[in-house]
């Protein structure tokens, strides 16, 4: 199956099903037909897997780094930028991310900047990537102060979405991607209800729908249709830094959307913006993963407002995407105490 982001400039399709990594080769025969070298961007753990059987008729290199997280800094960012020059990469050769959502970030943003911006094909494997990371075209690495914080728009040439790569993946992890698409069924304003009668493929589907759809609305955030994205990132982010500054693996993205999403639908809440109906049935969508609702983690609340504050979706003050009457919608200049009061609950609850 094929979807396609529309894109005025740089349109592509997002290819999904089993066996379709098999394609690239071809693809990129006729897309970048004076490329000599491709390079891929992932890591040890990833390049261990069954299915890393990538064949391309190009001089092909292969350019190990941490896995996860630990990958999205500026350091590794310099160190496959320097591999990059010394490996004769030209502006007409082509980069390409396998990997999860942290991969595809760091390979996009490696692509985006690496002599003014060089050919970029991704290939998540991991469902967080598949249905949103890698499609786009925001790439991104982490600072101290904040995820995300030092990023570029850069389009890719494609993304392929092979299942084959889910089979490997933990049980733990195929559940925590289940995170980003519990945020497109909220943001598509579908009930619980209906979930047991979803398969697996056709829910990646409906979410790769709703993204391709957006981005191609707002590709780089300027009318705020694609700031909706980010509903229960806000609190997701926040909680999600907390938790890497510690070292620890208590939380995947996934996750921490979850917990994202159910706090915003309490904050809408008391914000007098939807009813107890809101926050029941986000509880009971997230239940149905078997994604977590709540603040689990003992993680200081003053802690948590500053990441918010310092999210690069807010300006100068607390900006949450909270449910209303008339859907999802971008709310800024939230009361910090109000937010607080909330978070304190949401912990106890």
């Amino acid at each position: 199956m094929k979807i396609p982001v529309a894109l005025a400039a740089t349109p592509y399709e997002v290819t999904l099903g089993a066996g379709v990594r098999h394609e690239i080769g071809q693809y990129l025969a006729q897309r970048v037909p004076r490329a000599r070298v491709a390079t891929i961007i992932t890591s040890p753990q990833i390049r261990r897997q069954p299915w890393f059987d990538f064949a391309f008729d190009l001089e092909t290199h292969v350019l190990e780094v941490p896995d996860g997280e630990a990958a999205k800094s500026l350091t590794v960012v310099e160190e496959l930028c320097e591999r990059l020059a010394r490996l004769r990469v030209s502006r007409h050769d082509v980069v390409v991310g396998v990997g999860g959502g942290a991969m595809t970030d760091l390979a996009g943003f490696v692509a985006a900047i690496y002599l003014r911006g060089v050919a970029l094909a991704q290939v998540p494997t991991s469902v967080v990537g598949q249905v949103d990371a890698a499609l786009g075209g925001k790439t991104a690495v982490n600072l101290a102060a904040g995820k995300n914080l030092v990023g570029a728009f850069h389009q890719p040439l494609g993304v392929w979405c092979d299942s084959d790569t889910l089979v490997t993946l933990s049980a733990r992890e195929r559940t925590a991607g289940m995170g980003e698409v519990a945020k497109c069924w909220l943001l598509e304003g579908r009930g619980a209800a209906e979930l047991a009668r979803t398969s697996h493929d056709q829910l990646i589907e409906m979410a790769v729908s709703l993204k391709a759809r957006i981005v191609a609305a707002d590709e780089f955030e300027r009318t705020g249709e694609r700031a909706l994205l980010n509903y229960g990132h806000t609190l997701g982010h926040a909680i999600e830094l907390a938790a890497l500054a510690r070292g620890s693996d208590e939380l995947r993205h996934g996750e921490a959307v979850a917990i994202g999403l159910a706090f915003a639908a309490r904050l809408a809440r008391r914000l007098g913006r939807v009813g107890d109906d809101v926050v029941h049935e986000t509880e009971e969508v997230l239940r149905f993963f078997g994604l977590p609702s709540r603040l689990t983690t003992q993680i200081d609340v003053e802690e948590l407002l500053a990441a918010m504050g310092r999210d690069k979706k807010a300006h100068h003050d607390l900006t949450f995407v909270l449910a209303g009457p008339h859907g999802c919608e971008t709310v800024a200049g939230i009361d910090p105490q109000l937010v607080r009061d909330e978070l304190e609950q949401f912990r106890e609850a």
